[in-house]
């Protein structure tokens, strides 16, 4: 499905032309077609997506608990994310896929359309370097990005103590439940419960205020999955 001149009009749509228009073949090449296929290049842009994403939320969320950046992160470069991405690049179209992979449909895979664009990742990092990759993948997620919710520039004790407060609850209770390992690289596990609402969760970190804010991401996802928005 794939040629030089609608590769051409993929490079367009990425806003990276290629000096090394092999990278580009193999980042389009599924392993049903011949050739050297996409799966190193897939390999290496989804570590190269994860250290771009994570950088960029750790820079625009200061006060977000490593468990809430962690969460957000995967919600960004899951399988999901990347097909619609993929999608909204066209990128089916210009995919290298073998018979059965076409007689299927493949070039509208969600699996395969976020592999290939993981794959565009990693060759546009082998040809152009961390800059020039975390520079397209920032160009790539710039909407959804934009999007990151507000709550998230608070930490998660002060978003579940205000959830509560406006609703007429009572403050959440925290309690060091443990701490291990040497006095200079100790471990806690803290808990935190609303007895109101019969909800209680730990957490661990190596302060207790880190302790108690994962405890506290905790209980905001149980009160998630009872419909809550915290």
């Amino acid at each position: 499905m794939s040629s030089p001149a609608t590769d051409g009009l993929l490079e367009a749509r990425l806003g990276h032309q290629f000096a090394n228009p092999a990278l580009l073949a193999q980042a389009l090449t599924h392993r049903s077609h011949a050739g050297r296929d996409n799966e190193r290049l897939e390999f290496l842009g989804d570590a190269v997506l994860g250290l771009a994403i994570g950088e960029e939320l750790y820079r625009r969320l200061p006060l977000a608990a490593e468990g809430e950046l962690t969460r957000l992160r995967a919600s960004l470069v899951d399988a999901e994310s990347l097909a619609v991405l993929a999608a909204d690049l066209g990128l089916g179209e210009h995919l290298r896929l073998g018979g059965g992979e076409l007689k299927s449909g493949g070039f509208r895979r969600p699996s395969i359309l976020a592999d290939a664009l993981e794959a565009i990742i990693g060759a546009i990092y082998l040809e152009g370097g961390l800059e020039t990759a975390r520079a397209f993948v920032l160009r790539l997620y710039s909407a959804r990005l934009a999007e990151l919710p507000t709550k998230l520039i608070k930490d998660p004790k002060t978003r579940l103590q205000e959830w509560l407060q406006h609703r007429g609850y009572e403050l959440p209770h925290y309690t060091m439940e443990a701490a291990w390992g040497e006095p200079h690289a100790q471990t806690f596990r803290a808990g935190c419960s609303v007895a109101a609402m019969s909800l209680a969760a730990t957490g661990e970190g190596q302060s207790r205020r880190r302790a108690e804010q994962e405890a506290a991401i905790v209980l905001i996802t149980l009160l998630e999955a009872k419909g809550h928005k915290p």
